[in-house]
């Protein structure tokens, strides 16, 4: 068992037991948000920090057709 702490920058995303290791390049989801490994640091013999980049969420987003109607 590794404790394998997640990381974008150099905010803390999130703390986990895991069983394996993730590897440089996998895809993954943190907190609904979908990023890739750029790197894994060994810290300790069991303790590991994986930088993290996570993909940009576009908060504003129309649908084409409610755009014309009016809203009350």
């Amino acid at each position: 068992m590794f404790v394998v702490n997640f990381y974008e920058n150099k905010n803390l995303l999130l703390s986990q037991l895991l069983n394996r290791l993730p590897a440089v390049g996998e895809d993954l989801k943190i907190k609904g948000r979908k990023g890739k490994v750029s790197s894994v640091n060994s810290i300790d013999e069991k303790k590991f920090h994986v930088q993290v980049t996570l993909e940009n969420v576009n908060k504003n987003k129309l649908v084409s057709g409610q755009s014309n109607k009016k809203k009350r």
